[in-house]
């Protein structure tokens, strides 16, 4: 049977090498399911695979867009589905690794019908977002959307920026077009989740900070400066720095921000992630974890 393995977790717990242990015992390839990968110029700031690893693992949805395209996770479910049908085509088991929840549900489940929402909208709630901070875009979703609000999701920017863009669009919640009917895929469907106790994934996140500073993110994010309001590039590692050129931030401060919020980010992402039923739990650290994940199948 064609089986895809979903290999997910917070970030820093160790994926991207599982996965490739996984894909070489299976002789596969590896569709990512980072929302940034998939940009040439976010490299450092994203932690993507080597150079080495991308040689020796094909993998699919890694440096295949410019910065200035915007993605969606509808768009992520179409082509994810035609990167798991190319490699059915040699192979019954495809790895899907990464740490965007709602593109992993987008794959495994589909996502709703929505209508479009208005683009001068967006761009301006985005704009006010930046300059107000997440208490304001919290305040903002509980007067507009108080059912959005109330779902319990307040701590997700991204989840709460496009409620407020959804509903001063449409002027309906977004709660109102989720149907909770999931699609049905051709494929068998396995979820390995991957963890660590909190204080070692949180050690190792700080690690993964430092050593992005020494490979260069500071000039990575430099090169980037003109495109900083682009939507793409407002994300953890790169708005702290853009915040430390722009005289806001000391250098130090900076990097303080990056792993304060990167440790934010992995709590948030082991949330959504425990919310499945379906994820099997294994540690990150485990012995011989890719015959562990293999044995699933």
């Amino acid at each position: 049977m064609k089986t895809a393995i979903i290999i997910e977790g917070p970030t820093g717990v160790g994926k991207t090498e599982v996965a490739i242990e996984v894909a070489r015992y299976f002789k596969t390839s590896i569709v990512s399911a980072d929302s940034r990968q998939c940009y040439r110029q976010m490299n450092i700031g994203t932690a993507k695979p080597s150079i080495t690893q991308l040689n020796n693992i094909k993998h699919y949805f890694i440096n295949e867009y410019d910065i200035s395209t915007l993605l969606t996770a509808a768009d992520f479910e179409q082509l994810a589905l035609q990167y798991i049908g190319e490699i059915f085509g040699s192979n019954d088991v495809a790895i899907v690794c990464g740490g965007t929840g709602l593109y992993i549900k987008a794959l495994c489940e589909g996502l709703d019908a929505m209508p479009q929402v208005d683009a001068e909208i967006e761009n301006s709630v985005n704009e006010q977002y930046k300059q107000n901070g997440l208490g304001w875009l919290q305040e903002e979703v509980k007067n507009n959307d108080p059912l959005f609000y109330n779902s319990g999701e307040i701590y997700n920017p991204s989840r709460l920026l496009r409620a407020l863009v959804f509903k001063l669009s449409t002027n309906e919640s977004i709660t109102a077009f989720r149907t909770g009917i999931k699609k049905q895929r051709p494929f068998r469907i396995i979820k390995a989740g991957l963890e660590l106790p909190r204080e070692t994934l949180y050690a190792r996140i700080n690690k993964r900070v430092d050593d992005m500073i020494k490979a260069g993110l500071e000039e990575e994010v430099r090169s980037l400066h003109l495109y900083k309001n682009l939507k793409n590039l407002q994300t953890v590692g790169y708005t702290e720095l853009f915040e430390f050129l722009d005289g806001n931030y000391t250098l130090a401060e900076a990097i303080s921000k990056i792993k304060q919020h990167t440790r934010n980010y992995a709590k948030r992402q082991l949330t959504w992630f425990k919310k499945d039923e379906e994820i099997r739990w294994l540690r990150a650290d485990k012995e011989d974890i890719a015959k562990h994940i293999a044995a699933l199948v």
